[in-house]
């Protein structure tokens, strides 16, 4: 398979391109050559599939002959060896829990899989490769686990000051090895910017060999699509054929590959994007006018994003036709008093506790079905776990959280991180000073 820039159709790269380059030089991002058509007898039956076996059968028809199977087979078993089950919650919402794997957040599946994926494409490179993430709260653990001891590669995470929870922010700092952390005194934006800016710089370009955990790097999406697609599987084990996705969005990774999965024959009924006050899509959907706006910090800190880069992917899966879009995609946004108010209710109704982010696709799940009710299935994307965000929480709620074992070996870890402010020469020199 062949990926081209969203700035350039003409353009075309290999997939071992695509994934070491994140960014073409155009300031695109990859895109496969075509969307494949899954057979309709493995969708019909996906039931009868496990998770690893559907995400071989996704990546297989993404990647062609780029890996040989035996291979894609021994990748998938090693980075998908923990499940997304989805949980009932009555007879017609069930939340997808994406939470299970080492980080305790839904980016383990793209970080694992990609991880693995240059690990592996790296083949006998003597250079290093400087791996650069930006990050909100959760992608940054889910990448510095990822990576962690893996040979021959550098990760350096950017997250902003302030703006993560106290347990992601022990996720970012206390790795050592081959993993280190930058504090930046800005948003998240900044971060993300800050990392773009190194990829279109050609004194780093030259002297480092640089690529990208973020979502924007193709390898980081491919595997998001796989949750999906066993999501179905377990709802037609259930007899339910008919699904909406509420997804949690502030980068627009996650809810574009569900739209992805989409377009290779995966019959969702709809797809909602829930988001916080930092809500420039909704604003887009029912405008048409794309005005980003710089980001606001809010309880669910990992959606705090004014202009999300995976955007101009999801325009380039439907052409640009917002119409068709909109036929497609509902948005609804909503302010921390409304998230609490939502983390309250769902414990209260349901006994379950949710994270912020997981709070608000549910609310936008509730209110997408007060809208248009009737007999068809709401699951809504749980993607981190609730131990993630102790402050949030009113204390009845707090003391039912069961705190996972890797969160509780944090705690005595010795954090190491460095303070830079938004500035992309300090940024770069510190790059270029690493040992």
């Amino acid at each position: 398979m062949q990926f081209y820039s969203t700035n350039n159709n003409g353009l075309r790269v290999s997939f071992k391109e695509a994934v070491f380059n994140s960014l073409p030089a155009d300031r695109g991002l990859y895109m496969p050559e075509r969307i494949p058509q899954l057979d309709p007898y493995f969708i019909q039956n996906l039931q009868q599939y496990s998770l690893q076996e559907i995400a071989f059968t996704v990546a297989k028809s993404l990647l062609g002959e780029d890996i040989p199977e035996a291979d894609l087979h021994a990748i998938i078993r090693d980075a998908m060896d923990f499940e997304a089950p989805v949980k009932p919650l009555d007879s017609g919402t069930a939340v997808l829990e994406l939470f299970h794997g080492p980080s305790l957040a839904f980016k383990d599946f793209g970080a694992r899989f990609m991880s693995r994926i240059m690990a592996y494409l790296s083949g006998e490179e003597k250079s290093v490769l400087d791996v650069l993430v930006a990050t909100s709260g959760d992608t940054g653990g889910a990448v510095a686990l990822g990576f962690l001891g893996v040979l021959g590669t550098r990760v350096t995470i950017l997250y902003p000051k302030g703006k993560v929870s106290p347990v992601q922010e022990l996720q970012l700092t206390t790795n050592g090895q081959n993993i280190r952390s930058i504090e930046v005194d800005g948003t998240f934006d900044d971060c993300q910017s800050l990392v773009k800016e190194a990829f279109n710089d050609e004194d780093l370009r030259k002297k480092l060999r640089l690529t990208s955990a973020n979502s924007i790097n193709i390898a980081r999406l491919i595997p998001q699509t796989f949750y999906y697609f066993n999501a179905y599987a377990q709802l037609l084990s259930q007899g339910i054929k008919e699904v909406v996705f509420s997804v949690p969005s502030g980068n627009f990774g996650n809810i574009g590959a569900g739209l992805m999965a989409y377009k290779m024959g995966l019959p969702v009924k709809r797809f909602i994007a829930a988001t916080n006050v930092n809500d420039t899509v909704p604003r887009f959907l029912e405008s048409g006018n794309y005005e980003p706006r710089p980001s606001v910090q809010t309880l669910a800190n990992a959606m705090d994003v004014g202009n999300p880069s995976n955007w101009v992917r999801i325009m380039d899966l439907f052409d640009h036709d917002v119409a068709g879009l909109r036929k497609v995609i509902s948005a609804y946004t909503y302010n921390d008093s409304e998230t609490q108010i939502a983390i309250q209710t769902i414990f209260n109704r349901y006994g379950y506790v949710a994270c912020p982010h997981t709070a608000i696709a549910w609310l936008a799940a509730e209110t997408y079905r007060q809208q248009h009710p009737g007999a068809y299935a709401t699951v809504f994307l749980s993607t981190a776990h609730p131990c993630k965000f102790p402050e949030v929480f009113p204390p009845e709620i707090a003391a039912k959280i069961i705190i996972p074992e890797q969160v509780k070996t944090l705690k005595g870890r010795r954090k190491e991180v460095m303070e830079l402010p938004v500035d992309f020469a300090a940024f770069k020199s510190h790059l270029l000073k690493y040992p």
